[in-house]
């Protein structure tokens, strides 16, 4: 288990003030200008060296990300942009570090910008937010206030402003340059890429967009050295990471822990287990709603980490952890997805606009064993041509959790079937 000495978010449950004044008791802003005179390549070289990836799922190197952005201005001025849009089913955690740790937040983008040049940062935040807007807009004034940002921020010389920006509820605004189209006061629909927001990103200027997480943590790491936050996880997976775990568990929670920790050991230790014993568990989706579910079996031995859950054909994503027990209608259960995302699909590609209708259609009809067998594969075979043929990754979002079902799950589909036909007496409990 991760000690709390190594815990990045010291207040992510609420205990401690979230204010200035507490906040720099716990070690944010301190000796912030130290930071950002190291200078804008050093800061990146040690983001680069910490192996910390991207915490708002796809897991891309976040100093890798930075150095994109260009080192010579042609005129444009750079932003930084905060995907606080945490829209993913099974998420929470980027609510739980605005509303009780902002100021870890701002701090980073402070250091984040100075990395990229950028003067100016937007944090982008979930509509439904309204108590974390709040919140993070009142750090921000504070923030001001103490001269910790806006002109010559912390005495460093740098002029940095930051804004907080209300979204209207769109899931499809978690994608970065749907969110930049809602920055700018236009419909939240993905754009083509390339060009790529570093090049032309916010107002057609230079632009990186990052998750909460990932923002937060950059101060802590600058402090503590990137051989420390890489000493937590297994190679190419580094540092600590904050699990959301939700659904038939004893205790749900959000739980800062060292990457790479066994699925069974996060889900006993600080969820107290699956609700009747870890026997009774029926499948996990270890990522968020996005991700391919995954039976008992692999869960029994799965590492929490980008590459172990890739080989086992799923993946880390938000770390939205959702446990269901011998008691879920695992096919309902997946069907509720579908739903969701032929909702949130914003209808601009052809694939995912017909597809995630037709997709949810037949896991209706699946539902209730309503279908034919031959269905189970025409539904497989739709779902591998909407995936990976979209302008964004919401068609593999809707893909991905029926993969997952048929992979696993489909033993439990025919039988359904053959009952609804009357050729089968109904599967017993298992």
């Amino acid at each position: 288990m991760l000690a709390d000495k190594d815990r990045i978010f010291t207040n992510l449950y609420g205990q401690h003030d979230w204010r200035l004044e507490a906040a720099r008791q716990r070690g944010a802003w301190d000796n912030t200008k130290a930071l950002i005179e190291r200078g804008h390549d050093a800061i990146i070289n040690e983001m680069k060296k910490s192996g910390l990836r991207g915490r708002g799922g796809a897991g891309f190197p976040t100093g890798l990300k930075w150095s994109f952005m260009p080192k010579q201005s042609d005129g444009r001025p750079s932003y930084l942009v905060v995907n606080a849009d945490e829209s993913e089913p099974g998420t929470c955690k980027d609510r739980d570090i605005m509303r009780h740790d902002p100021h870890l937040l701002i701090e980073g983008c402070l250091v984040a910008s100075f990395a990229m040049r950028a003067h100016a940062c937007y944090i982008y935040v979930r509509g439904e937010f309204r108590r974390e807007y709040k919140i993070v807009e009142a750090a921000i004034e504070e923030a001001y206030a103490a001269g910790l940002i806006g002109k010559n921020a912390c005495g460093s010389g740098w002029d940095f402003d930051c804004y907080v920006h209300h979204g209207a509820g769109a899931y499809i605004c978690g994608e970065e340059t749907a969110l930049i189209e809602s920055l700018e006061g236009k419909k939240g629909m993905p754009r083509l890429k390339p060009p790529f927001p570093a090049n032309v990103g916010l107002y057609g200027c230079p632009t990186t967009v990052n998750n909460v997480e990932s923002i937060a943590v950059a101060p802590t790491i600058l402090r503590r050295g990137a051989e420390w936050f890489s000493s937590f996880g297994r190679p190419n997976n580094a540092g600590t990471k904050v699990f959301c775990i939700s659904g038939h568990v004893n205790r749900p929670c959000n739980v800062e822990e060292a990457m790479s920790i066994p699925l069974r050991e996060l889900i006993e230790k600080h969820a107290g287990g699956v609700r009747g014993g870890w026997d009774n568990l029926l499948a996990v989706i270890p990522g968020g709603s996005s991700v391919p579910l995954l039976p008992k079996a692999i869960c029994d031995t799965v590492l929490m980490d980008f590459d172990a859950l890739r080989d086992v054909q799923s993946g880390l994503g938000t770390a939205g952890v959702v446990v269901m027990d011998k008691s879920t209608d695992v096919i309902a259960a997946i069907a509720r997805l579908s739903r969701f995302y032929k909702h949130e699909s914003c209808g601009q590609c052809t694939p995912c606009r017909e597809g995630t209708g037709w997709i949810w259609r037949v896991m209706e009809r699946l539902v209730r064993g309503e279908a034919d067998p031959s269905e189970i594969d025409l539904l497989f075979e739709v779902t591998k041509q909407v995936e990976g043929h979209t302008i964004c990754a919401l068609g593999d979002a809707a893909a991905w959790p029926i993969q997952g079902l048929i992979r696993h799950f489909r033993p439990v589909i025919e039988e359904r079937i053959r009952t609804k036909r009357g050729t089968a007496k109904p599967m017993a409990a298992e």
